[in-house]
């Protein structure tokens, strides 16, 4: 006898990555070198001084025990300094940050504290699946608002003015964007504070991209005047500090705010081990040079990923921002997915189809950058149908 699932197991599916990655690892241990474009999984190393700290926090005694759920005053403070020489904002480290293992995990507290059954969301016609999944698990009912494409994937506030009912009580936010990788902009930011206070809603922006292949200098929603009576932003070292699996993230956000959600964290989790916040301390003063230098490495990739989105017949954006290339299929491709599944099985090459963010990425791919230049080239030998050898032609 199966005792039956929880009707949230109903209302939502597997993340796609899970389902396509296991297939992925089926097929390399079956013997295919497999190419993974798919996933934005960062291969290169956190900093020399980022792998010291833990070292030397592993082999102290003391260092083992429970943590408190609101992170070490070592972490929230670095996180605060972090804040303002980054993007000129001055958080208080005791009442307006909160430690997270990783991002995702404060979509799910931010939903749990704010969203009741029925309550509506509000969440881009693109982006991170997580918005949708964690919403409809609490109960709440998910309502897409439309970004345009001709304007640089920028939210259309007037539409989404019309999709506002007195059940609306989150809208979420995500730039630079993923997946199209449209660039943060301070009249963006504004526009969206306002949108809030206007509407009284919580507007929660994710954070994760703003100093990756950043084009200008990044900035923070929590920049704005007025944001933090509105406004919860996420952000991650999983990007910025090649540390996606330490699972290390936080939300800034007004006292209220962290208080609220503290109560649901503290039911879930026992806080972090400690040696992970004091290295995640240290990365966070990485160097301006450091950053240059992995951004480099995104930089030198970047023309054989478009060089595979030529061969693939995409068009682009070149104002693009974060880890990832967004492409756009031509007419000549009926299916992305039939597309994605024959590059996979035929070619051995991963890449994300960009449904998954979202019914409007039905002609769209997404590639990430989080492979070395010689394996992206090799990808773009095996569509186009040759041996290849990792070497540029």
């Amino acid at each position: 006898m199966i005792i039956e699932t929880a009707q949230r197991t109903r209302q939502t599916s597997e993340y796609y990555f899970s389902v396509k990655l296991a297939e992925v690892r089926k097929l390399m241990a079956e013997g295919h070198d497999i190419i993974n474009l798919g996933i934005g999984n960062p291969d290169m190393m956190p900093s020399e001084n980022t792998l010291a700290a833990l070292n030397e926090a592993v082999h102290r005694p003391n260092a083992h025990g429970y943590q408190p759920y609101v992170g070490i005053p070592s972490f929230r403070e670095a996180i605060a300094d972090h804040y303002a020489r980054t993007y000129g904002v001055t958080l208080n480290p005791t009442t307006e940050i909160l430690p997270l293992i990783g991002s995702k995990e404060g979509i799910t507290h931010i939903s749990l504290t704010f969203l009741d059954p029925d309550d509506e969301v509000l969440v881009p016609e693109l982006g991170y699946p997580a918005y949708r999944a964690v919403s409809q698990m609490v109960g709440a009912v998910v309502k897409e608002y439309p970004l345009r494409e001709n304007y640089g994937w920028q939210p259309d506030w007037e539409a989404m003015a019309a999709l506002l009912t007195p059940r609306t009580k989150i809208v979420w936010l995500n730039y630079p964007h993923m997946p199209t990788g449209a660039p943060a902009t301070r009249e963006l930011f504004e526009q969206a504070v306002a949108f809030a206070q206007s509407n009284k809603v919580l507007l929660c922006h994710d954070n994760p991209y703003s100093l990756v292949l950043n084009k200008k200098p990044p900035v923070s929603l929590l920049s704005v005047p007025g944001a933090r009576d509105v406004a919860i932003e996420l952000n991650s070292m999983s990007k910025s500090h090649n540390m996606a699996g330490w699972r290390l993230g936080w939300l800034a956000a007004e006292k209220p705010y962290v208080d609220a959600i503290l109560k649901i964290k503290s039911n879930v989790d026992s806080g972090m081990f400690q040696g992970l916040q004091e290295a995640a301390a240290v990365a966070l003063q990485n160097s301006d040079e450091w950053h240059r230098q992995r951004n480099a490495v995104y930089e030198g990739r970047l023309e054989a990923a478009e060089a595979l989105l030529t061969t693939l017949g995409c068009t682009w954006d070149k104002s693009q921002e974060g880890m990832f290339l967004w492409g756009k299929l031509p007419e000549t491709t009926s299916s992305a997915e039939n597309l994605i599944n024959t590059l996979l099985t035929e070619k051995h090459v991963f890449i994300a189809p960009g449904f998954i963010f979202g019914p409007k990425g039905q002609r769209y791919i997404r590639l990430s950058l989080c492979t070395p230049k010689e394996r992206i080239w090799e990808a773009v030998e095996r569509v186009k149908g040759q041996r290849g050898n990792g070497e540029k032609r």
